[in-house]
């Protein structure tokens, strides 16, 4: 998380909370050092941020600090909602801690609505202890362009060791593919993100090609027929 987006986010954290927080704590929720929380927080308040507090007592912020508010119509409120609910069932476990810092921005500013429910049944999680390659590093090889190497197995259980160019991840109910330029293969291929067995950067990367991959898999591939795809990307 960028240091910008640490600070929003540390705000957003001591607005709604109702009695002092640790730094200790406050660490563990940001998956940062303590270190830097007790930085951050001497950067807010010579910010003038009303952050009041010391070391091993916690941390609280003064009433009536506030940001711009979200105008969004109730309407639009609840399609947001549905929306964060939903990335649950995406398996992407950062998207997800996204979502759900979100929603505490949401709830900050509009009356919660615990009515509305969305299932999380959906694609497996991309739990690493469980040997799944974070989907957060996949997005972010496609955002930055790093060819990855990849142990893939199809369909079949059959295994292989493939360089890789990913340039889009597909996300469906059931499963989550990353579309890719493969190396071994000399074309585009989609993968299951529950079938990559193990993942590392190479070191190279293809910069400047991604939005040229991405218009040549666009053109290849209509979301009409991508819609099966989840269950043929074994046999990539």
């Amino acid at each position: 998380m960028k240091k910008t987006n640490r600070l929003f986010e540390t705000i957003q954290i001591f607005r709604a909370a109702d009695r002092p927080i640790r730094a200790e704590d406050l660490a563990a929720r940001l998956e940062v050092s303590v270190r830097t929380v007790y930085r951050d927080i001497a950067a807010l308040q010579a910010m003038r941020t009303p952050i009041e507090g010391e070391p091993g007592i916690g941390y609280v912020m003064r009433r009536g600090y506030d940001l711009p508010p979200l105008n969004f119509d109730e309407e639009e409120v609840e399609a947001l909602r549905v929306g964060l609910c939903m990335l649950s069932r995406s398996g992407d476990r950062a998207l997800r801690r996204a979502a759900e810092r979100i929603s505490t921005k949401i709830d900050a500013l509009h009356a919660p609505a615990d009515w509305i429910q969305v299932s999380p049944w959906g694609a497996p999680e991309d739990d690493p202890e469980l040997g799944c390659v974070s989907k957060a590093m996949l997005r972010a090889a496609v955002r930055e362009e790093r060819v990855l190497r990849i142990d893939y197995a199809d369909a079949t259980g059959a295994r292989t060791t493939r360089d890789i160019r990913p340039i889009a991840v597909i996300y469906h109910v059931d499963a989550v593919l990353l579309a890719a330029w493969c190396e071994l293969r000399n074309g585009l291929r989609h993968f299951r993100t529950d079938r990559i067995h193990a993942c590392e950067a190479t070191g190279a990367t293809f910069r400047g090609q991604g939005a040229v991959f991405r218009q040549l898999w666009s053109e290849q591939n209509r979301w009409d027929v991508v819609s099966d795809m989840a269950t043929r990307a074994g046999t990539s």
